[in-house]
């Protein structure tokens, strides 16, 4: 699998992963109580033809601070929490028009501060239903110096849909090649090594220590390998300037992880601390 994973980027921008700062990531919002609730509708943008059961009562009372911006991209993502309530939100495909907030779909979590990420039912902003916001490279973390969690990635090239682990609840994969790596399923670096020695982008390497401690988990499928990040648009909406352009000292972002030592993978057993 790790050869597989290997393999199906290599000849993709110069063979290095995707760190999705300026699109393709999420915006992350935290909502006071002074923040207004207002509905978001259900936008058919694949032709269901209905507004899906529950749809209304999900998101019938969703706390989305005004100005609030999608992340940039067809995905559109944006999460919000409710810290008074212990409240998660999260969307796909999410848009303002003139009458008000609209998604293609999303989730909702309650009791999120002691949940396990995972959405219910087929709720959820990514083809797996794990939480965007749990696993997203946060603008805090690099801020902070560390990442302590596991890390969200999206693969070129999934495995087939009906193969895949937990906390995966589904999938949106496609190859049918034995050894590709089904969503969900949690690889690493190994931990023996000396990621300090390595020529990396600070960024990166507090991603590989990451990815040494607590793992990446495949929430996703993508155009490559890409690391999920927090959007800057909410602090940019606030201060006129996107965190990420400092953050990367001046490195574009597809040149962050150059030479990622992705071949030191470690691919961890199927449903790897599934709760038995």
């Amino acid at each position: 699998m790790a050869a597989h994973l290997r393999a199906s980027f290599a000849d993709l921008y110069g063979g290095v992963a995707s760190l999705n700062v300026w699109q393709y990531n999420n915006s992350y919002y935290e909502a006071g109580p002074e923040v207004p609730r207002v509905p978001v509708r259900f936008h058919d943008c694949q032709n269901k033809g209905y507004t899906p059961s529950g749809w209304n009562t999900i998101f019938g009372s969703v706390p989305v601070p005004n100005g609030a911006v999608p992340a940039v991209g067809r995905d559109a993502a944006l999460s919000v929490y409710s810290p008074g309530t212990d409240q998660l939100w999260e969307f796909w495909r999410m848009e303002r028009r003139t009458d008000g907030w609209y998604a293609c779909w999303g989730g909702r979590i309650d009791d999120a501060s002691t949940s396990d990420g995972i959405f219910e039912g087929n709720w959820g902003s990514t083809a797996t239903g794990l939480a965007n916001s749990a696993g997203m490279v946060r603008i805090a973390d690099i801020r902070a110096g560390r990442i302590d969690h596991a890390v969200n990635v999206a693969i070129p090239a999934p495995a087939h849909w009906k193969t895949f682990s937990w906390p995966a609840q589904r999938s949106d994969g496609f190859s049918t090649d034995p050894h590709a790596m089904p969503e969900g399923i949690r690889f690493r670096l190994d931990p023996k090594l000396d990621v300090a020695a390595l020529d990396l982008h600070p960024v990166a390497e507090m991603i590989a220590v990451a990815g040494q401690r607590h793992g990446f988990i495949v929430t996703d499928k993508a155009g490559t390998l890409a690391v999920t990040t927090e959007s800057g648009a909410a602090e940019k909406a606030r201060t006129g300037t996107d965190p990420w352009v400092g953050l990367l000292a001046g490195t574009p972002s597809y040149a962050v992880l150059a030479n990622f030592p992705w071949e030191h993978v470690q691919v961890l057993p199927m449903h790897y601390g599934r709760p038995q």
